[in-house]
């Protein structure tokens, strides 16, 4: 129902002081009586000096007053004190709708709107005010709600606007959940999680934040009992009052929980907790903490997301760096993107320094050429190989790859392939040696059994028995040693440690080799430290007899005629010690370091031509490595060479 203004006009002072109280003879008129009961408003009539003279029903009902009660009550015992006084009635020319509060017989306070008027006489004076009341208690409920509601949206947008702009999003999601809490003045704001793949299934907290009231709140004890029912629930969840719960200390408190889909790894949830009667929120509230639930799932799914692409950027830099090649990304101008080495590679710089030049700025360009392809090309299309290559500034060998990425990036990866380079020649060489080696034999062993068909004289033949035996065991020797460097190569052959005297061994070793020695008049010559005493080892009596028989057959072969190969045994607190020393050429200092890789020759008896297949004293060094021992090596050319075996003494 619409309120009815009267105008009215602010009064002259004189004529304010002419105002009397009315009689009660205010309600003469019976159409204005008639209204005055009938209509839904709340009506007061009051007097100049502020006291009720008359209300309607709506209004004696909505205070609780009878109406003997409320006549000749001041106004301010039932409006709010602020409330109408004589200058707020009389300032303004144009009726106000105020708001105020009504104090009702019970002492409950109910808020309404009043608009107010003057009543005139019949001769233009104020005769007393009629104030007409509407309950607006259901508005302003609804307008308290709007403003909660609107207060949660702004602190879930500004609060969010910051998480999602952070790139620190774990940290900023403790404030938000704060702001979350005091909003929703409770006493706890969480995030948890259950997974489902539990056998015990038990909420675990990620997140929290707890006013003073209440810091230590068992959220997962509060949480679990109700486990079964919150996965169940894809909306908003409440306990369910009738679920039997073992009473606790945080019995008192309840929770709403909104569940964030796909954000923490397990099920998510974003729960507030307080007592139950604080937790009977409006749907629409319910909808902006689903809100800001699924603004905080978001935030917490980019930030798995780029904590993915960062591990995996870190993983890919640890696998590129640990490569022993050294990778760089062009695009199709050349230009360098990325530039990644071991920091011991000998093509090394700094990503930053290479970033951004051109390729053939930084290698030749001729061969920056032959890595890219055809120059004219708009698009890298196919894989591109260079190999072999040398460059100016590097020692060693290097092979490239560019394997195309995309039309417009390439991935270019240049191997050092010096080592490869060096054994590839040094398998070209044995094999070239040891067909050689084989090749000698077979010839005299074949010249031997033509001798022997053709007949001879006795003496005739028992040479060529004995030439035909001696060669076919020099075969016999080269391809024991190869298949025995095969077998140490496949990991097939063990060395089967035990404890003996390694002097009868070094002793059987010295008569194996005597008849080769004899030939070139070498004297083989022993001495020992301590006489006589066992020297007492870990080692394998067939492993050590190669060992020593390869040694002082090396010794021989490389000392000069008529000279002379000691073997000297001595033994300390640690090692048994076998030096095998020759007169020999002597080692170049710059081979020594690789006398024990397969194949490998020294400079000096390649260039003199003396026989051998580069694989004994690979074996040599096996052998005593996996006894657990050492072997070393000095060398003058020209001089000599002494090799030292050390083997390890039982017990120790």
């Amino acid at each position: 129902m619409e309120t009815m203004i009267i105008p009215i006009q602010r009064l002259p002072n004189e004529q304010e002081k002419q105002v009397e109280k009315p009689n009660q003879n205010w309600d003469k008129n019976f159409s204005y009586r008639a209204l005055f009961e009938q209509t839904g408003e709340c009506i007061f009539i009051i007097s100049l000096d502020f006291h009720y003279i008359a209300a309607n029903q709506q209004a004696l009902n909505l205070l609780g007053y009878e109406e003997d009660e409320l006549i000749d009550k001041p106004v301010n015992d039932v409006v709010s004190q602020e409330a109408l006084t004589d200058d707020e009635i009389l300032v303004h020319q144009d009726p106000q709708l105020q708001e105020r509060v009504l104090k009702c017989k019970d002492g409950t306070r109910i808020p309404v709107e009043i608009s107010t008027t003057f009543v005139y006489d019949e001769e233009d004076k104020p005769a007393y005010i009629q104030s007409i009341a509407r309950d607006i208690s259901v508005r302003k409920n609804h307008e308290r709600k709007l403003q909660r509601n609107a207060h949660i949206l702004s602190i879930i947008s500004e609060k969010a606007a910051k998480l999602l702009q952070s790139s620190d999003i774990e940290g900023k999601i403790p404030s938000l959940l704060e702001s979350l809490g005091h909003a929703m003045d409770i006493s706890c704001c969480a995030i948890f999680t259950i997974s489902s793949f539990s056998e015990m299934p038990k909420a675990q907290v990620t997140y929290r934040w707890n006013n003073e009231t209440y810091p230590d709140i068992d959220i997962s004890g509060i949480v679990t009992p109700y486990i079964s029912q919150l996965q169940n629930s894809q909306e908003a969840f409440y306990p369910v009052s009738e679920a039997k719960v073992k009473k606790t200390k945080d019995s008192r408190f309840s929770f709403v929980s909104i569940p964030i889909d796909g954000a923490v790894g397990a099920k998510g949830y974003l729960g507030f907790f307080d007592t139950a009667e604080n937790l009977l929120w409006p749907q629409a509230e319910i909808d902006a903490l689903q809100t800001a639930a699924n603004l905080i799932g978001a935030a917490l799914q980019r930030n798995r997301y780029e904590e993915t692409i960062r591990l995996n950027e870190a993983r890919n830099r640890i696998l590129v760096d640990a490569l022993p090649d050294l990778i760089i990304r062009i695009d199709i101008d050349g230009n360098i993107l990325d530039y990644s080495a071991n920091p011991h590679h000998p093509l090394y710089i700094h990503r930053d320094l290479a970033y951004g030049r051109q390729l053939n700025k930084t290698f030749p360009e001729k061969i920056s050429s032959q890595i890219i392809g055809d120059e004219n090309s708009e698009a890298f299309v196919s894989l591109q190989k260079v190999e072999e290559f040398h460059l100016p500034y590097a020692d060693g060998t290097y092979e490239a790859r560019l394997y195309p990425i995309c039309v417009d990036e390439a991935l270019i990866v240049i191997r050092d392939v010096t080592e490869q380079v060096k054994l590839n020649e040094m398998k070209s060489d044995f094999i070239n040696r040891a067909s050689h080696e084989l090749r000698t034999p077979l010839t005299a062993a074949m010249l031997m059994v033509d001798l022997i068909q053709e007949g001879g004289t006795p003496e005739e033949m028992d040479e060529c028995w004995e030439t035909l035996n001696r060669e076919l065991n020099r075969q016999k020797e080269l391809i024991d040693r190869l298949l025995m460097a095969g077998r140490l190569d496949s990991g097939m052959m063990k060395v089967e440690g035990q404890i003996l005297d390694l002097l009868p061994v070094l002793r059987e070793s010295m008569q194996s080799v005597q008849p080769i020695v004899a030939k070139r008049n070498i004297l083989l010559k022993m001495t020992i430290d301590n006489g006589r005493e066992p020297f007492m080892i870990w080692g394998d009596k067939g492993g050590l007899q190669q060992v020593f028989i390869n040694l002082i057959n090396n010794a021989a072969k490389f000392s000069p005629e008529g000279s002379e190969v000691e073997i000297h045994a001595f033994q300390n607190e640690m090692y048994v010690n076998i030096l095998v020393v020759d007169k020999g050429v002597g080692i170049p200092q710059e081979d020594i370091p690789h006398l024990f890789k397969r194949f490998y020759r020294a400079k000096n008896v390649t260039i003199a031509e003396i026989p051998g297949s580069g694989i004994g004293l690979y074996i040599v060094n096996s052998i005593v490595t996996e006894l657990g021992g050492k072997i070393l090596v000095e060398s003058v050319p020209n001089e000599g060479t002494t090799f030292t075996v050390c083997l390890k003494r039982a017990g120790t």
